[in-house]
């Protein structure tokens, strides 16, 4: 595009041929200011002024001399334009159609407010914008929604209905643009914003005009051309002459468009594309990339499109996805490559890394610009570009893998398997290029090694491969043909293929942990789902048994060809007349169970079994015939194996592996078909009580044995609970219910550990099942079998879970060796086993009071308990409040009882064990939320009972040693930032009248107590506590009460906060010696950013706060209500709203923020510039 002209070639408005515009006025008004200092930020009020300027590094701004407004100074400039200009009068038309409208404009005209009016309107709507925040850009709902699209409308249109008359007339458009480019520049942000849209809209408007006339310069040269070349007979001198002068006519109008072009985007664009407000930047880059998608030739150009380039790295996420869109409008015309192949091979490196931009939409979108790369730029992404955008094929993000997996097609698929269309339709591809695409399938997933779970690949290509994977006859003669020459590995991810694309075709739903975001299928793709799996169950009803057959010895191959049949439509076996076929699955599944003894496979062919014994289907009777055998057959070896083994004293290896898998295959049964007429409960009791008895049995056949009678049980209250049960029934079912409680009971102390994990987790759900909740929901019938466990069964719970789940393993390596996956596998056991103890707790099962054993290792257990213990505190506060803040002091005083025992009283705060107990009060009193005055009482309790605890125990009588528990005060201290302002006073002046009690040498206070009191002083915690300032919103403020004098405070306030008893401590505590362990870092807090302005004002912990604490004595302090303390506080508390506004424009973060220098440079003060990468006036084209 052109540059800028200079003021002497500007056309004169006809207007006023004396004046220069008001374009050329605030051009030059543009160029004096680039040496004037930017006005001050002082005058504006706070929160509707940018915390700093409205663009970094603002040295060519535009604004006007310091403490000046922009109102005012247009004003002036507007007085004098208008005292300058001579008097006009009204044109008449030439061929008015109607009087009445050259009556009416000149009755409007009159009409017209002044300049003064409308300025003065101006200062009003900015004085309302300062006090409510908004205005209507930001505005939420669909009406200022609406008024954004009828707004940028409107620009469109002025200009569209103007661009052939008053466009060019000089005076209008130059002032609106003079006027819109001041307002850019604004501080006020409304403004700025608002004018930002409009000159950006009024630019894309031009574009457009532009365009067009550059498309009527060429028809008009064509036109002069062929009059031209005509012959001197034919030749019109006329018509060339009025062909000339439209030339000329359009050349001005182009040199017209092209300045005010100009002077918007030198004016506007180049200052307001780094502006503090992400919403203007997002504009300029969104209007950017329509002008060089419309007007390629004048804005497809490197010194346009470094904009785009430097303005990838934004912080913000808005920005960067309309940097990708812009760039994918370009890459998607194949014409427009040729120009980029500066900029792509200036920031390829940036657009690959933003495919892990920690936003997905982002990344999303950079897959796809790099698809369209891909396309239409042949050769430019390398080998090791393409490598760091696969392993995002196993992304979580439905969204971001799908793109990744439609990058993956194109480059490696697509170019060996294209797909013919004729007609617009896709025609079948041949069975070798099916197998082409298989094999390279295998190869990738095979040789990448990036996953182990092919179904995750599916489903990436599944949108953009579909076709291809559900070609499920070239996938079952791969796996069936005799002459293959696939590996292990291969046909068993060839099986896996075969089993994720037949589940995605007929269930339509992502693998485990992939979320999609969509809330259902359309009509069409239900549709197209019902085809899929009527197909696919035509394809491999015959086809199944001879998968079976051919890898059954191969448990890693059968268990997703079980699985298959759960794809089925099972209706076509009748529908289709294909028993027979029906009849050799069965044979085969018969054959797969009495073959496989893993888990994994038993567990595939009893879901596949069950699906097939269904009694809507007119085949159950053979299904069921065919389970029936198979039950008999294995019932049959377990009671013969069963009195071997209870008849001698010893077996030998192979007979118990005999009773151990048939015991393992019944179990897997069990959990899916009711095996009670065969009632194989009083078998397994004698089993497992020869067990308890003798200890004789082997652990292989307690484990599923002790599963078997579990299962019993739920079936019989089953059946119980679907009719009436007789009382007979419901006392036997109690009965088997205790016996099995106590095998359980007596399996916690075993020495195998599968045993007591197996007991334990068995016992915590049993226990579940038959709680208080069994009777809800019109149930009451089964009341009797409500069961309580004994205290002493809760004692063992509980000393089970600190001995065998509060453990401190190992540290993990690179997780990639077998101990690091058998540490893993364990911690995960161990999570299962605290999740059912917590489930105990919450559903009343234990006594609540036995939580305390679960949170006090809250914070030395974070990283592998902490989100079940912050979830069970959770719960736990919703069900009484009051109680769990009693537990939570409870976990503290069982903690601090501890310590106390083994270290003694002296030097007890110093040591690194109650360190750790006061982070864990420290998180204790975070998790209490901001809402101080719900949780008052329940916080001046808990200190209460705390004081009385540290002075529970007395020294002798005649020594000044402390109490043994005064350092359990410093504890308490981390709770004081809760506290109200008055709750304080009543708490030092309770303290105060405890200690009176207590012989005490003068002159040396107590440690603890200097700390406890200095925590509870007036001057520490006033910002988050006083509830004079109460917690308010960022664009409001509201005043509390005034705080109340010490001597208002009535006493039977006082006494109403005491409490009657100290809560004992429980008994449910575990004897086994612990080791101390170091703490882990308080890294991650579980409350919001309101809690942590709590934590800014909470004492120094542990020695260091003894270096501030002078000697004092203890004294109930002085109440600071000074005449103007209240309006320092006010002041502070605004000046950090102004450091937090700050703050939070500048932490818009993302993780790609990769270019050091740029991030130096771009958001800096002025006076902390270095080179700004994004200020072109610092960077010519040949720096691009």
């Amino acid at each position: 595009m052109p540059t800028l002209p200079s003021s002497s070639s500007w056309p004169r408005s006809s207007s006023s041929p004396n004046l220069s515009s008001p374009l050329q006025r605030a051009v030059g008004g543009a160029k004096r200011a680039l040496s004037e200092s930017s006005s001050s930020s002082a005058s504006l009020p706070f929160d509707d002024r940018d915390s700093s300027h409205t663009s970094e590094g603002n040295s060519d701004s535009l604004s006007a001399d310091e403490g000046s407004d922009f109102e005012d100074s247009f004003s002036r400039s507007v007085r004098k334009r208008a005292a300058k200009r001579p008097p006009k009068t009204t044109p008449v038309a030439k061929h008015p159609k109607k009087g009445s409208r050259v009556v009416h404009r000149h009755s409007r005209k009159q009409s017209e407010p002044p300049a003064n009016d409308l300025f003065s309107a101006v200062k009003a709507a900015k004085s309302d914008m300062q006090d409510s925040g908004d205005y209507p850009l930001t505005a939420p709902g669909p009406s200022w929604k609406k008024f954004r699209g009828s707004f940028c409308e409107f620009v469109r249109t002025l200009v569209c209905q103007c661009q052939y008359s008053l466009l060019y007339d000089g005076f209008p458009m130059d002032n609106l643009i003079s006027l819109l480019t001041g307002l850019s520049d604004s501080q006020v942000r409304a403004f700025r914003h608002t004018s930002t849209l409009a000159a950006m809209k009024l630019m894309t408007s031009l574009v457009r005009v532009a365009l067009q006339l550059s498309l009527h310069q060429d028809n008009n040269q064509r036109q002069y051309e062929a009059e031209r070349n005509k012959g001197p007979g034919q030749r019109a001198p006329e018509r060339l002459e009025s062909l000339l002068e439209k030339r000329k006519e359009l050349q001005e109008h182009q040199e017209e468009i092209e300045g005010m072009m100009n002077a918007l985007f030198r004016g506007v664009f180049v200052h307001r594309y780094r502006d503090v407000l992400p919403e203007i930047r997002a504009i300029c880059i969104e209007e950017i990339g329509c002008w060089m998608q419309s007007y390629s030739t004048s804005f497809l150009t490197d010194s346009y499109l470094k904009y785009i380039g430097w303005t990838l790295h934004d912080k913000h996420r808005e920005v960067r996805l309309k940097c990708l869109k812009a760039l994918k409008g370009l890459y998607g015309n194949r014409d427009l490559t040729t120009r980029l192949e500066l900029f792509t091979s200036r920031f390829k490196d940036r657009m690959v890394s933003m495919v892990m931009d920690r936003e997905y939409d982002v990344a999303v979108e950079a897959v796809r610009l790099l698809i369209l790369i891909l396309k239409n730029m042949e050769g430019v992404l390398t080998d090791t570009d393409c490598e760091s955008i696969y392993p995002i094929v196993y992304a979580s993000n439905r969204a971001l893998a799908s793109a990744a997996g439609e990058f993956l097609y194109w480059k490696l698929f697509y170019p060996e398997c294209k797909i013919r269309t004729v007609g617009g339709r896709e025609q079948r591809q041949s069975p070798g290029a099916q197998r082409t695409f298989f094999q390279l399938l295998l190869s990738f997933f095979v040789e990448s090694e990036l996953h182990d779970h092919a179904a995750y690949l599916v489903d990436s290509l599944w949108d953009c491969a579909g076709t291809q994977l559900k070609d499920w006859e070239s996938l079952t003669s791969l796996l069936l043909e005799k002459d293959q020459n696939l590996g292990d590995v291969q046909e068993s991810t060839l099986i896996e293929i075969l089993v994720s694309s037949a589940r995605q075709a007929s269930e339509g739903h992502p693998p485990v942990g992939r979320v999609t975001g969509r809330k259902g299928l359309t009509s069409k793709e239900r549709k197209t789902q019902a085809d899929d799996r009527v197909k696919l169950t035509e394809h491999l009803i015959p086809l199944l048994p001879q998968l079976l057959a051919k890898f059954s010895a191969d448990a890693e191959k059968v268990t997703p060809l079980l699985q298959l049949l759960s794809c089925f439509d099972l209706h076509i076996y009748c529908t289709g007349r294909l028993e027979k076929h029906l009849e050799l699955l069965l044979k085969q599944l018969q054959e797969v169970v009495v073959k496989h003894t893993e888990p994994a496979v038993l567990e595939a062919g009893a879901h596949a079994l069950y699906l097939l014994c269904n009694p809507e289907f007119t085949f159950f009777s053979r299904a069921d015939f065919a389970r029936s055998q198979l039950v008999d057959l294995l019932t049959d070896r377990f009671q013969q194996e069963l009195e071997e083994l209870l008849q001698s004293s010893f077996l030998d290896e192979d007979e118990v592996y005999n009773l151990a898998t048939t015991l393992k295959r019944l179990s897997a049964f069990y959990n899916a078909h009711d095996l009670t007429r065969w009632e194989l409960y009083e078998p397994c009791c004698q089993l497992l009580q020869k067990a308890v008895d003798t200890g004789e049995v082997p652990h292989q056949v307690i484990l599923p044995a002790l599963t078997l009678v579990y299962f019993s049980i739920l079936w019989t209250l089953t059946h119980i609970s679907k009719s009436d049960a007789s009382q007979k029934q419901l006392s036997s079912l109690r009965e088997r219910m205790v016996a099995f409680c106590e095998l359980c009971q007596s399996c916690l102390s075993d020495v195998d550990p599968e045993i007591r994990e197996q007991a334990f987790v068995l016992l915590s759900d049993l226990l579940l099942i038959f709680s208080p909740q069994m009777i809800v929901g019109g149930r009451d019938f089964l009341r009797p079998l409500v069961f309580f466990p004994e205290a002493t069964l809760q004692s063992e719970l509980a000393s089970f879970l600190m001995d065998h789940v509060f453990i401190q393993p190992g540290d993990l390596g690179s997780g990639d060796s077998k101990e690091d996956h058998l540490q893993i596998e364990q911690l995960h056991q161990r999570r299962r086993l605290l999740a059912g103890f917590c489930k105990l707790l919450l559903y009343g099962v234990l006594e609540m009071d036995a939580a305390s054993d679960v949170f006090k290792h809250y914070n030395k257990f974070y990283n592998d308990y902490g989100d079940i213990i912050k979830e069970t505190l959770t719960r736990a506060r919703q069900i009484d409040r009051s109680h769990c803040s009693r537990i939570l002091l409870l976990s503290l005083k069982q903690l601090y009882t501890e310590l106390l025992q083994e270290h003694g009283p002296q030097g007890l705060n110093e040591h690194p064990a109650f360190i750790e107990i006061r982070d864990l009060a420290r998180r204790f009193a975070l998790s209490f939320g901001p809402q101080q005055l719900q949780n008052r009482d329940l916080v001046v309790l808990l200190h209460k009972e705390g004081i009385k605890f540290s002075l529970s125990e007395l020294p002798p009588a005649g020594s000044s040693d402390q109490p043994p528990n005064l350092a359990f005060l410093e504890l308490l201290s981390e709770f004081s930032p809760r506290l109200f302002h008055q709750d304080k006073q009543l708490l030092l002046s309770y303290l105060e009248k405890c200690l009176k009690h207590i012989s005490q040498a003068p002159g040396h206070p107590w440690g603890p107590v200097t700390a406890y009191c200095h925590s509870l002083s007036p001057v520490e915690n006033t910002a988050e506590t006083s509830p004079q300032v109460l917690p308010r919103s960022k664009k409001r403020r509201v005043e509390g009460p005034a705080k109340p004098d010490r001597e208002e405070i009535s006493s039977s306030q006082e006494e109403s906060l005491q409490l009657n008893s100290i809560p004992p401590t429980p008994t449910l505590t575990s004897t086994a010696v612990k080791s101390r362990q170091p703490l882990w870092g308080l890294e991650e807090m579980e409350e919001d950013d309101s809690e942590l302005d709590f934590a800014q004002g909470q004492p120094l912990a542990g020695t260091q706060r003894s270096r501030f604490l002078g000697p004092q004595s203890i004294q109930t302090p002085h109440n600071p209500s000074g005449p103007g303390l209240g309006n320092q506080l006010m002041r502070l508390n605004l000046m950090e709203e102004d450091e937090e506004k700050e703050l939070e424009i500048q932490d818009e973060s993302s993780e790609e923020w990769q270019d050091t220098d740029m991030q130096a440079s771009t958001y800096s003060s002025p006076s902390e510039r270095r080179l700004d990468l994004l200020d072109s006036t610092e960077l010519d084209i040949e720096d691009f």
